[in-house]
């Protein structure tokens, strides 16, 4: 007997102990580790050498001013300030900066400017830019995207040529950032069809530096092989010389504006056509306003370009 209500008290404390000292957050229990993270009311920006600290809203004002035209639609400007907010505690918790969360270096992270710099730029119409702006911050004021509890890395780029970029094509892939159709066109974006002209041996010289093996000795004219488009329409890679190169790699050697590109001997010369700017992945940006102008709040422009992620905050 004594033995039985032995049994029943330790039933009963495995029972009741959890509730009285919280539950351990353990596999069997994956809501407790995928807790969301706070979003932090400051942020540590590095500018050059130097780390700053700035109120996080007041930071995010800059990098839209750094990142998008002010005069874009307002829910452009939310769409953007959502996109940057999440980018900026993606950062912050990859520790990729040491004790600051994030730089002011657009090829590294994302742009930023100073109230300076806004002055500058804007002149007399600094005071209505920077409250648009302004207004973008605060109306997405803690909202951020998340998958699978993690912000995002919430990557934008200027503009696509019919549809933005797979992640796993420029770098490694992620769910929320695959494939999907943009609006922008020649129409709506400035400069959207450019043209790089390069002399014969220059073009040689560039490649060689990177492909030593690969054989120029014919005629110019026949050095273009076989060009393979991925699923976007952008260059996957392209015969030259017979070498094969990717178009991420053209893009980077040549400094085109993109990988949706055609590539020609013409006139004696070799010519890149390309088409919008930016490396594809994640939300266009010149895209964003042209469904903003035809009417999408800034909830359905982020999940239209990262289809997937969850709306936290």
């Amino acid at each position: 007997m004594r033995r039985t209500r032995f049994a029943y008290l330790v039933l009963l404390a495995a029972f009741f102990l959890p509730f009285l000292y919280g539950r351990a957050e353990t596999p069997e229990n994956p809501a407790a580790s995928a807790a969301p993270p706070p979003v932090s009311e400051t942020v540590r920006l590095l500018v050059g050498q130097d780390v700053r600290e700035l109120p996080l809203e007041d930071y995010l004002v800059g990098v839209l001013a750094g990142e998008m035209p002010a005069s874009f639609e307002p829910e452009a400007l939310k769409a953007q300030a959502v996109a940057a907010r999440t980018y900026t505690l993606s950062c912050a918790r990859s520790h990729k900066h040491g004790e600051a969360d994030i730089c002011a270096d657009p090829a590294h992270c994302q742009a930023w400017l100073d109230e300076a710099a806004m002055r500058k730029n804007w002149g007399e119409n600094y005071e209505r830019n920077r409250a648009r702006l302004a207004a973008a911050v605060t109306d997405t004021a803690g909202r951020w995207l998340a998958y699978e509890g993690e912000p995002i890395f919430a990557a934008f780029h200027a503009s696509s040529a019919g549809a933005t970029e797979d992640c796993g094509a420029v770098w490694n892939p992620r769910p929320y950032l695959v494939s999907v159709p943009s609006p922008e066109s020649a129409e709506t974006v400035p400069n959207y069809v450019t043209v790089l002209r390069c002399a014969v041996l220059d073009f040689r010289d560039t490649l060689l530096a990177t492909r030593p093996g690969a054989d120029f000795s014919a005629p110019p004219e026949s050095w273009i092989g076989s060009l393979d488009r991925d699923g976007s329409g952008r260059v996957a890679s392209v015969t030259l010389g017979g070498a094969v190169f990717t178009g991420v790699e053209l893009r980077r050697l040549f400094s085109l504006r993109s990988t949706a590109f055609t590539l020609a001997f013409e006139g004696g010369q070799f010519c890149f056509t390309v088409t919008g700017s930016g490396h594809g992945v994640g939300m266009s940006q010149y895209g964003a306003n042209v469904m903003a102008g035809q009417g999408a709040d800034w909830r359905e422009i982020v999940a239209h370009y990262y289809p997937g992620a969850v709306l936290n905050g």
